[in-house]
């Protein structure tokens, strides 16, 4: 049995934004009614009244919600081509210009974005730690506190650092599983927990944001918003990465030149 299309959902909704300030009105509809049914099917209720109450008498059950909701699928360098990409166009050139650099992962998830492109920051270093450390900030941003806490342990099963260069493997890690990041790589990523459909950019502006396979999960008017948000947080000539299958759409295609399509790369004209 399935909970009934619109039994309740918005007192529900509403509920959890009263609650928690976290507001699930911008979601797909189908991927919001999705995931909330794997808290629901986990709590053993059918409908979304049910599901109220539980959350109503046990508070603890709004963070397991908040992880659901999240989109936690990620590794270390998940599509190495993007990474190259980066490496070549915006990574080398930033390190070059010799002067500190502000990156922002949105939707980090447990971290293997941001410390992926702490990782690209060393290799251009030419692997000296101490060069990239107080020179490159990357802001590590994500809804979902227990992944935070992943991000903040920085220790990995083997799965998620299988794309790893087998050098950076053995250089940055301790050996595993788990595998450990070495702190002074860890140093570089700023953890910080945030909403992206109701608070503004943590601290902008930034020299390049990232934000895969993210946006998709939202609706059209909070895309939109999105995606001007992310072009006001950057410097000019700054660039934006989005996953790919996202595309640009609205007024925004304007203000950002599309520098790599098949990896969905744009850069704001300086």
């Amino acid at each position: 049995m399935t909970a009934t299309p619109d039994d309740g959902l918005p007192a529900l909704l509403a509920q959890v934004e009263r609650a928690r300030g976290l507001s699930l009105r911008s979601y797909k509809d189908k991927c919001l009614r999705r995931r909330l049914a794997v808290r629901m099917r986990a709590r053993g209720v059918h409908t979304y009244d049910e599901y109220a109450a539980i959350l109503g008498r046990a508070p603890e059950e709004y963070e397991l919600l908040v992880t659901a909701l999240a989109i936690n699928v990620t590794k270390f360098f998940r599509n190495p081509e993007t990474y190259e990409v980066l490496r070549r166009l915006v990574v080398a050139p930033l390190w070059q210009r010799g002067t500190p650099v502000k990156v922002w992962s949105a939707g980090c998830a447990s971290g293997e974005e941001p410390y992926s492109l702490a990782l690209l920051f060393l290799e251009a270093a030419d692997h000296r730690p101490s060069a990239v450390r107080g020179r490159v900030r990357i802001d590590a941003t994500d809804l979902d506190p227990g992944a935070l806490d992943d991000l903040r342990r920085a220790e990995y099963p083997l799965p998620a650092v299988e794309d790893l260069p087998p050098a950076l493997l053995e250089r940055y890690f301790s050996p595993g599983p788990p595998y450990r990041l070495d702190p002074h790589v860890a140093a570089c990523v700023r953890p910080i927990r945030h909403d992206l459909t109701r608070e503004a950019a943590p601290d902008p502006p930034y020299d390049l944001i990232v934000c895969r396979n993210v946006v998709i999960y939202f609706d059209r008017p909070m895309q939109e918003r999105l995606f001007d948000a992310f072009t006001d947080a950057l410097v000019p000539g700054g660039h934006l990465l989005l996953g790919k299958v996202e595309t640009l759409f609205g007024e925004v295609r304007s203000r950002l030149l599309l520098e790599d399509a098949r990896e969905r790369l744009y850069r704001r004209p300086p």
